[in-house]
């Protein structure tokens, strides 16, 4: 388990022994909690994904995928108060009291923030996620070449898919700049919240935030049919309107990417199918596999250093899985993955090995993440 640490830059409470007296210079530093940009800024300038905050518990923070605990005292009602008052407006902070949970974005000057209030046993809590204000590009991010060549198709739909913090924003995020360094095309975001912000460049690019610009998905992506976009980005693709509104979209020349929960692509494919009933499976699995392009699963796993790698399960649709997918059968979908390199596809478990082989990552923890560890055990000592 990781060990306390006090972070750099937040106010330390002096401590006195029983014969001294503290000045009143002393007694206000002692009293003095640290603001919310003190603590953000910590993680900042230390590389933490999160902060994570709570009353009655002590700041804390996720790095690399751990999280780690400051020696920072546990968190007063009053100092938690004080930091929603940084975030929020009192409407917003009136919103989260009556309905217990609220979502939301704020920018500092050095970093933009993903917001998540919740109430719990011992008050209310918070975790920020923090955004970059630099977009890493496909290749900073070493993403398989083949993404950039889904960016450049015409139409079609693009699942990004992949557990929650498996930097599916990060690699979508990518993807669109890719788009707006290299293209001239009207890109419109749909998200909730906007994490990262893009500015127009040779693409003209608008983005709206659900609850603010929006109320919610669906309408807002059924409004977009309607203003001229060529690409749309769909943050969360939640229910069957939404999933609905974005296969048609893309039949009709648009390029959508969305986002879904999901481990691999061929559970994508079954979860899209599973929010239709049996009645309608038949048209639906024609819909998606005319208006499918692709599906990027990805994961992350730690790598040697400290740091994080991230691995994938990517299906291109080509003739022969829109086959299989009109027909139903999955299985053969993902035969087809294992042995279809050329078109850029790759299984989990193929990415897995590569890291491990590479050196990037140990035997045993790629085992520990794969989908079929049997298989990827086998794999690798065929390999040994």
């Amino acid at each position: 388990m990781s060990q306390p640490v006090f972070p750099p830059g937040l106010p330390a409470r002096p401590t006195f022994t029983p014969s001294q007296s503290p000045s009143p210079a002393s007694e206000s530093l002692a009293s003095q909690a640290p603001s919310l940009e003190q603590i953000v800024r910590v993680a900042h300038e230390q590389g933490h994904s999160d902060v994570h905050l709570g009353i009655g518990e002590s700041p804390r923070f996720r790095a690399r995928g751990e999280i780690i605990c400051s020696d920072w005292p546990p968190t007063e009602p009053g100092e938690f108060q004080d930091w929603l008052g940084e975030l929020l407006t009192p409407q917003q902070i009136d919103h989260f009291r009556q309905c217990k949970e609220f979502d939301g974005a704020h920018a500092f000057s050095f970093v933009r923030v993903r917001i998540n209030l919740f109430d719990a046993l011992q008050g209310a809590a918070m975790v920020l996620r923090l955004i970059p204000q630099k977009i890493l590009s496909l290749n900073d991010l070493k993403l398989p070449p083949v993404l950039q060549d889904l960016c450049a198709y015409p139409k079609g739909l693009l699942l990004v898919t992949g557990p929650t913090g498996s930097g599916k924003s990060t690699t979508l995020a990518a993807m669109i700049d890719w788009i707006n360094n290299n293209q001239s095309r009207h890109i419109l975001t749909i998200e909730d919240p906007i994490e990262f912000v893009h500015q127009s460049r040779q693409s003209l690019i608008r983005q709206r935030e659900v609850g603010r610009h929006t109320l919610q998905f669906h309408h807002a992506l059924r409004a977009a049919l309607r203003e001229d976009p060529d690409v749309i980005l769909v943050g969360e693709i939640r229910d069957k309107e939404t999933l609905s509104t974005a296969m048609e979209a893309a039949q009709t020349g648009h390029l959508v990417f969305g986002t879904l929960h999901t481990n691999s692509a061929v559970k994508t494919v079954e979860r899209v199918l599973g929010m239709y009933q049996p009645e309608e499976q038949e048209s639906i699995r024609l819909s998606l596999a005319e208006s499918l392009m692709g599906i990027i699963s990805q994961g992350l796993i730690q790598s040697h250093g400290g740091k994080r790698a991230a691995y994938h399960d990517l299906m291109i649709n080509t003739d022969a899985c829109k086959d299989y997918i009109k027909k139903g059968a999955l299985d053969d979908v993902e035969d087809i993955m294992q042995r279809s390199e050329f078109d850029g596809m790759m299984t989990a478990n193929q990415s897995l090995q590569r890291l491990v082989e590479s050196g990037q990552v140990e035997a045993e923890k790629a085992i520990a993440v794969s989908p079929r560890p049997n298989e990827l055990t086998q794999a690798l000592r065929g390999r040994s």
